[in-house]
């Protein structure tokens, strides 16, 4: 048996045994849902998660910090999405890659093994104004916005493993309330020879709330952090500019489903079909890209968004993504956009300097 084959066995293995049942709860009962928002165009044209992709966009390494490679080495990039009116999201990354392997070095492996990443990204959900329980405006106003601060380091162990891990300081701020958590993501990415199959897998969000939005009975009311366990696969087409890619989310919990409230009570707890369900864990993703990696086109199906979002007798394009590329020397640009609600398409724009070619 090769020696990666054996690994990737050792790996589906873990994944299969994992103790993680202490972080399976029901789907909305966490708190900083922002942190599984796309933070860049690439993400979102991807369908809003892909932890498989390894190809020098520095931003995948927000969903795996195992994609940072050689080709983030002194990257920056700074991203942007408009939601909902008056609802932004902004982001920026820097990669800096160090060091040399201390054991003999191997033709296909670089120069510069260990991968090192940082990022600050926000939410902000506009000005709103204040109101009573009735909805009557009392007078005033008020902001609310979400902070993140990515510190990621990666190793590459050999010319087709690579493994990284990223530490998470996670703030909210809405009106006087405020809350402030600590979390962590570990990742793996195993590659062929050849990049025509790559495979990650990615544990995002371990950790915890140390301070609450409020107290409870004089004690901090802690929630939980939207806990993710990935796993992603993608194939290149040795002879066609095709990548076909999959994203496996949610793997510790099988029920993806919401209790709906505002429904009678009867339709509450409406179980969900079995093969519905499985769908929900998936997102698809087809690249069109050429050897020259100079550009990409990308479309991708999200069906647990298309099953939330969509509306019953409306036609929309909920669940679907679609962006595009363009690299020119120093510079890359990437747009996509993405459907969430009928009425509002979300856009998101990002622009990276190799400030490499730059110093040249």
């Amino acid at each position: 048996m090769k020696k990666h084959s054996f690994y990737i066995i050792l790996l589906l293995m873990l994944v299969h045994y994992l103790p993680i049942t202490a972080q399976t709860k029901a789907a909305g009962s966490s708190v900083y849902s922002f942190l599984s928002l796309p933070y860049s165009s690439r993400l979102c044209a991807l369908g809003g998660d892909n932890v498989a992709i390894q190809d020098g966009e520095i931003s995948m390494a927000m969903q795996n910090p195992a994609l940072l490679c050689a080709g983030t080495d002194k990257i920056l990039e700074l991203n942007y999405a408009h939601y909902l009116e008056g609802v932004n999201l902004g982001s920026a990354l820097f990669g800096w890659n160090f060091g040399r392997s201390k054991i003999e070095k191997q033709p296909d492996e670089p120069d510069k093994p260990n991968y090192f990443a940082v990022g600050i990204h926000y939410l902000d959900y506009g000005t709103m104004k204040y109101a009573d329980d009735k909805g009557n405006l009392t007078g005033g106003s008020f902001s609310a916005r979400d902070m993140l601060i990515d510190i990621m380091y990666a190793r590459q162990l050999g010319p087709h493993f690579t493994v990284g891990v990223s530490l998470k300081p996670i703030m909210s701020f809405y009106e006087s309330y405020s809350a402030f958590a600590l979390a962590a993501d570990v990742g793996g990415h195993f590659q062929t020879a050849d990049s025509t199959f790559q495979l990650g897998l990615t544990l995002r969000n371990i950790g915890w709330q140390l301070k609450g939005f409020y107290t409870q009975e004089s004690n901090q009311a802690r929630e939980s952090l939207p806990f993710n366990l990935e796993l992603g696969l993608a194939y290149r087409f040795k002879h066609a500019p095709i990548r076909l890619s999959m994203t496996i989310h949610n793997m510790q919990r099988w029920n993806l489903n919401y209790e709906l409230t505002n429904q009678p009570t009867e339709d509450r707890g409406k179980s969900v079909p079995w093969y519905d369900m499985m769908f929900r864990h998936t997102i698809f993703a087809l690249d069109i890209v050429p050897k020259s990696e100079k550009f990409y086109l990308t479309l991708s199906y999200n069906h647990r968004r298309r099953a939330e979002m969509g509306l019953k007798d409306q036609r929309s394009l909920a669940g679907f993504g679609i962006g595009g590329g363009l690299k020119i020397k120093m510079v890359r640009v990437g747009f996509a956009i993405s459907q969430y609600t009928k009425s509002n398409l979300t856009y998101q724009a990002s622009l990276s300097l190799d400030i490499n070619q730059l110093m040249k």
